[in-house]
C-alpha cells in the first residue's frame, strides 16, 4: 500500500514538472489599474449621489465642467477632451438637451457641425455641482495632509499622462 502511495505521489510530480507553470494568482490589492477602476467608481458613485439632487448625471456633470470653462465647443472637442466615445456623448448630449441643459446652435465656419451652448439652467447648476464635487473630493482625501493631497494628484496626472501617450 505504501509502494501505491509513494508511486501516485511521483506521477503527479512528474505531471506537474510536464506541464508549464501555472501563472501567479492575480493580487488586485497591488494592482494599480485594478485599485484606479475601484476608486473610479466610488468617485462615480458618491458623485451621482451629491448631485443627483441637482437633476444631473456623473456624464452631464463632466460635460457641464467643459462648457462652463469654454462655451461653443462642438461634439468632436467633448469627445478628446473627455476622452469618451463618440456615441457615448451623443447620448449625453442628447440628454442634456431634452433636459434643457443645453442648445445646439450651428457652428459658424462648419455647416456640418453645431456648437454647444449653456442654457440660464445649466449656468444657475455651475455653483451647487462643483460644491458637491469639491465635497467629494474633500471626503476622499481627509486622511491625507495638504503635502500629500498634492503630491497624490501630482502622481495620478503622470500615470494618466503616460498612458495616455501609450
Amino acid at each position: 500500500m505504501e509502494y501505491a502511495i509513494e508511486l501516485d505521489a511521483m506521477q503527479l510530480l512528474s505531471k506537474r514538472m510536464q506541464t508549464p507553470a501555472s501563472p501567479p494568482p492575480f493580487d488586485k490589492s497591488v494592482s494599480a489599474g485594478f485599485l484606479a477602476n475601484l476608486m473610479a467608481r466610488l468617485f462615480e458613485n458618491r458623485l451621482a449621489a451629491a448631485i443627483r439632487p441637482l437633476g444631473l448625471a456623473p456624464a452631464q456633470f463632466m460635460t457641464l465642467l467643459e462648457l462652463w470653462a469654454e462655451e461653443g465647443l462642438t461634439q468632436a472637442e467633448l469627445v478628446a477632451r473627455l476622452a469618451v466615445e463618440q456615441a457615448t456623448m451623443a447620448g449625453t448630449l442628447a440628454r442634456m438637451e431634452r433636459d434643457g441643459l443645453i442648445e445646439r446652435r450651428p457652428h459658424p465656419n462648419d455647416r456640418r457641425a453645431q456648437t454647444l451652448h449653456l442654457t440660464e439652467r445649466a449656468r444657475a447648476l455651475q455653483g451647487p455641482a462643483t460644491e458637491a464635487a469639491q465635497a467629494v473630493n474633500a471626503r476622499a482625501l481627509a486622511g491625507l495632509d495638504p503635502a500629500e493631497q498634492a503630491h497624490f494628484l501630482d502622481l495620478m496626472r503622470g500615470v494618466i499622462g503616460r498612458l495616455q501617450k501609450s
